[in-house]
């Protein structure tokens, strides 16, 4: 009797005679499986001590109620609140708002505006510490380059920058749109200038020229790269530390914090790690919602022109 008529009497199919395995297996057998586990060990073991470790460990340290009722009652972090709030409400608009601009007159031809760019990506090229200290000791007391150019040249007196609220608040968000605004435009000049030149044209065929054509044309066509490079920032932005550490370091008398550094300087200066991990933690209602809304867009869209 043939194998298949053995087959049809039994009433069942031929066994494949290869072993049967996942779909996510990839046929990988022998030594070259050998080889991808001894490649795929290190990544595992840097992930687990470097990403799942710290962040369990933070989330077990800020996981007792009492910490957070403990925060809600002390001024200082609600205006530490306030101050991220006004960081990420003003910085970062201001910053994508003029780093698009921005991006519109970089894509001019010219080699005078190429050698513009160029030192205008210095303060994002710049680490941070050098930057941001470098605007501090221009902003203090009566001896900084600021004050002391207003003397020289106008004969008058610059204020103390850092023993106002205002002033101190807004130079930590203008240090932060100085130093992050240009990176941002070479990501809007890097989409302007995959748009097809005959969309250009075909719009101007139609009459779209000028502010027309930046707004019926151009911008819908980077809208989507828009509001993702925002969302992007806006995630980076709510846990940034150096701006408020360096330029004004929460003068005067710690009111221009940011949740970063209050956190910092609640577990390490004061000695409370617990709290201070907790007063990092009341960001994530707002961070989990934005990086949810940022994956969801960025599958939906591609980031596609």
């Amino acid at each position: 009797m043939s194998s298949t008529q053995q087959a049809i009497g039994f009433g069942r199919p031929l066994a494949d005679s290869r072993t049967w395995r996942p779909h996510w297996y990839g046929g990988i057998r022998g030594s070259e499986r050998s080889w991808a586990i001894a490649f795929l060990v290190p990544y595992v073991a840097v992930f687990l001590g470097f990403v799942v470790y710290p962040v369990g460990y933070g989330i077990w340290l800020g996981s007792e109620p009492e910490l957070y009722v403990q925060l809600f009652e002390d001024p200082r972090y609600l205006t530490t609140v306030l101050n991220t709030l006004l960081l990420v409400g003003v910085g970062v608009n201001l910053k994508m708002f003029l780093a698009f601009l921005l991006s519109g007159f970089f894509i001019q031809p010219g080699r005078w505006i190429k050698a513009l760019l160029v030192l205008y990506m210095l303060p994002w090229a710049l680490p941070a510490l050098p930057a941001y200290l470098s605007l501090h000791w221009m902003l203090i007391g009566y001896g900084g380059f600021l004050n002391s150019a207003l003397e020289t040249l106008f004969g008058i007196d610059g204020p103390i920058w850092f023993n106002s609220y205002w002033l101190a608040i807004g130079a930590n968000i203008l240090a932060y749109i100085w130093k992050w605004m240009p990176f941002w435009t070479l990501v809007f000049l890097a989409g302007r200038m995959a748009i097809p030149e005959e969309i250009y044209e075909a719009a101007a065929v139609d009459g779209a020229t000028g502010l027309r054509r930046f707004t019926f044309v151009t911008f819908p066509l980077l809208a989507n790269l828009y509001l993702i490079s925002t969302l992007l920032s806006t995630l980076w932005t709510v846990g940034d530390f150096t701006a408020a550490y360096f330029v004004s370091s929460g003068a005067p008398a710690l009111q221009t914090e940011m949740l970063a550094t209050f956190g910092f300087r609640v577990a390490f200066d004061n000695g409370y790690p617990r709290l201070g991990v907790a007063s990092v933690m009341t960001a994530l209602p707002l961070l989990i919602p934005l990086a949810i809304l940022l994956m969801r867009r960025v599958q939906a869209t591609e980031v596609q022109l």
